[in-house]
């Protein structure tokens, strides 16, 4: 049986390559949700629903665990290790072993079928018991990679630092820190992450070495080390996919160190590129966005058209792309052409920050463009529409508060499975559920969203436990109370010498054989028929002997002495085999006496002895049962605080909304009474300074009032430009931040 590691490679390799085959896999990390999280803040929170929804139809084809993936590799780089007649060793695998304790192989079972809990325990419990001194290096090493595939990379990290020695191979060793390394980058220990990566040494295979320089840089900029991520990113060359990401992250750095000169020409190789695959054309969107919206930063409204165009209008940053349109248009003062892609931001749904801006942006380009009754009547429509969602957003909060919402999150959560490569596939059909695409998408909430599940699935396993001390409790009462029924029974016979009388029995069987064998007493060990007839012959003969001493009583005796002796000799022929099956059975009774008193020494011993086995017993389950109750609150309270985390993390994001909505709503009521308060004052000039007419006795004629309802026209060129939440630099979200592990990593 192959080595520990090479059973968990192979285990977890078959997991890497359905996960990695095709585009589809490789859709399904990029678009996982903590990766979602990091792109959202590159390009705001447009399309957040597209992209979680469009990554849930892929998750449908592609297990969870793709991402599971790496744990498993962490411990088996093996995945090539050779079979065992190979007539080369693999330098890059562990040498084989055999299963030599029977634990071991117990905890192999449910390792192989995926209970990686139940293994993790077994393992423990084994380990504690001594039973596992075989395997001992092997089952810590296991150990660590369940607990990796669980996201205890604390204790997987422990485990790796003592086991993975020089004197492992080498391709091992690197394996297991590269995917250590994933899983602390894709937690946030930073540090953690950079530590393990560089304890890679030498060149992993062609595309885990691309995807090993990829991850140093995403560490470096996430630490806000820009130059040296674009030294390591500058002069790398790798397969063609991971260079588009590489070019995607150096143009990043360099315009997060304000060099947009450099940052172009590696951004717009990226937006340029041609590709089919989803994946690609996401990372070419938000190429083209970054770039777009550095230059609009930059107040370079040309170029920034440029590239903002090159968004697809059905990709999940279309609606930002829209929107950074529409203000280049407008800062070239192209107010009509502006119009375009801002109204069809407004068909689009209301959730997103894009479409919710573009409801000022449209009124604002109408009053540029002179038409004040439509722009009056687009901030209307705006103020209605953000007063609907606003009182919509309040109804959410208030459902999210009253603290159902991870069990309404995970009520309808069929999947069984637990630890970190778990993901949430369906939302519950609740109001608020529409407002929660774009919570689902931070990574934050993801986490602990995990968090939470795994102290559900924990809770489970205790209230199970809890069951098991209730079952074995009621086993102990059960066998007092069977013994407390068989007590007064046992107590009588150990009283009544039974024993004593059968041992008695005995001697008395033997000292009479001694005595029928002594005095050759061939007719007591003779059948019943023969001792009855040796009986009567005896009884004949007695008559026979006080009869008279004729003729014919002599003719009785000596018919008589010959019925005698043929029985004689019958017996006398018989006798010794009779006397030694007379010692067999004497044998025969000595060991079932011999057993008979074996077995009441341990009745008497039991008898005196159960009291306090079960007394021991319910001590153990009694102390058993406390650590569980004690684990259980502390469970209940981490879960509630757990609980309160994501509430507030979700209302956190809610309340952002609402208070954009409320920034926007008093934007527009403002813009909307600026333009009636400059009518009314328009209205009153002209009041003012129109001649009166007088009338033939020279009184001043009084002014036609005008109709009712007729709107005063302004002068448009006096309407002052609405406050939208952005201005074309403002507009543009942070330049994106380095995508998060797997959201712009391919897996070929």
């Amino acid at each position: 049986m192959r080595t520990v590691l090479t059973m968990f490679g192979l285990r977890f390799a078959a997991g890497v390559a359905r996960a990695w085959s095709g585009a589809a896999g490789r859709e399904a990390f990029f678009s996982c949700a903590c990766g979602t999280a990091e792109k959202a803040g590159a390009a705001g929170r447009s399309g957040g629903r597209e992209r979680i929804r469009a990554a849930e139809k892929i998750r449908g084809a592609t297990r969870a665990r793709s991402l599971g993936a790496l744990a498993g590799a962490a411990l088996a780089a093996s995945i090539i290790a050779a079979p065992a007649n190979a007539a080369k060793k693999n330098p890059d695998t562990l040498p084989e072993t055999t299963i030599q304790d029977l634990h071991y192989g117990d905890v192999l079972f449910y390792f192989y079928q995926d209970d990686d809990f139940e293994a993790i325990t077994r393992l423990n419990a084994y380990e504690q018991w001594g039973l596992l001194s075989h395997h001992h290096d092997e089952s810590q090493l296991l150990l660590g990679g369940l607990y990796l595939s669980l996201g205890l990379h604390n204790e997987a990290g422990k485990r790796f630092e003592a086991l993975l020695t020089p004197q492992t191979p080498e391709g091992v060793r690197n394996r297991a820190w590269f995917y250590l390394a994933k899983v602390w980058y894709a937690r946030g220990y930073l540090d953690r992450a950079e530590e393990a990566i560089r304890k890679v040494q030498g060149r992993l295979p062609t595309q885990l070495e691309a995807e090993k320089q990829h991850l140093f840089a995403n560490i470096l900029l996430r630490m806000g080390r820009f130059e040296e991520a674009a030294s390591l990113l500058a002069n790398w060359k790798g397969p063609a996919d991971w260079m588009a990401y590489a070019q995607f992250n150096l143009g990043v750095a360099y315009i997060r160190e304000g060099k947009l000169e450099q940052a172009d020409p590696y951004l717009a190789k990226v937006g340029t590129m041609t590709t089919s695959r989803p994946e690609l054309l996401a990372l070419k969107d938000r190429a083209n966005l970054a770039i777009g919206f550095a230059h609009l930063q930059a107040n370079q409204p040309e170029p920034a058209l440029v590239a903002l165009e090159r968004v697809r209008l059905n990709g999940p940053y279309s609606n930002k792309a829209l929107l950074g349109t529409g203000w280049a248009r407008a800062a070239l003062g192209q107010y009509q052409d502006a119009l375009n892609p801002w109204l069809e931001l407004q068909g689009r749904d209301m959730l997103d920050a894009a479409v919710q801006e573009s409801y000022l942006a449209v009124p604002y380009a109408f009053g540029k463009l002179a038409a004040a009754s439509q722009s009056a009547e687009y901030y209307e429509r705006a103020v209605t529409s953000f007063d609907s969602e606003s009182l919509k957003l309040d109804e959410a909060i208030g459902r999210i508060q009253s603290g159902n919402m991870l069990d309404s999150l995970l009520g309808k959560d069929d999947d069984a499975h637990y630890g970190w490569f778990w993901q949430l596939r369906n939302l519950p059909d609740a109001p608020e559920s529409r407002y929660l695409y774009t919570v689902l998408a931070g990574h934050d909430f993801q986490e602990g969203l995990k968090n939470y599940r795994d102290l559900a699935y924990l809770g489970k396993t205790l209230d199970r436990w809890a069951e098991s001390m209730q079952a074995f409790s009621n086993m102990i009462d059960t066998r007092e109370k069977a013994y407390a029924e068989r007590l007064p029974k046992t107590d009588a016979l150990l009283a009544s010498g039974v024993l004593d009388n059968q041992q008695k029995m005995r001697d008395d069987l033997d000292a009479r054989l001694k005595t029928i064998e002594a005095a050759s007493d061939v007719a007591a060990l003779g059948s019943p028929e023969e001792r009855d007839q040796w009986e009567r012959i005896q009884k004949i003969e007695a008559a026979l002997a006080d009869l008279p001493n004729d003729e014919e009583n002599a003719a009785l005796r000596d018919r008589l002495r010959l019925v005698k002796g043929v029985l004689y000799f019958r017996l006398n022929e018989s006798f010794k085999a009779r006397v030694w099956r007379e010692r067999r059975t004497i044998k025969d009774l000595d060991l079932a006496l011999h057993e008979a008193q074996s077995r009441w020494i341990r009745v008497d011993r039991a008898r005196k002895s159960v009291p306090t086995n079960t007394g021991e017993f319910d001590a153990r389950i009694a102390s058993l049962q406390q650590r569980i109750d004690a684990i259980q609150l502390r469970l209940v309270d981490v879960a509630q605080k757990q609980n309160n985390y994501l509430a507030a993390l979700a209302v956190k994001e809610l309340q952002g909304q609402k208070d954009r909505l409320a920034t926007y709503q008093i934007q527009a009521r403002f813009a909307l009474a600026s333009m009636y308060d400059r009518a009314a004052n328009v209205d009153q000039l002209n009041k003012d300074t129109k001649p009166k007419q007088k009338t033939e006795s020279g009184e001043d004629v009084p002014e036609e009032a005008a109709p009712e309802g007729q709107p005063t026209d302004a002068a448009p060129g006096t309407e002052a430009a609405p406050a939208p939440q952005a201005t074309p630099g403002e507009t543009a979200a942070p330049i994106p931040a380095q995508p998060a592990p797997g959201s712009q990593e391919p897996k070929p």
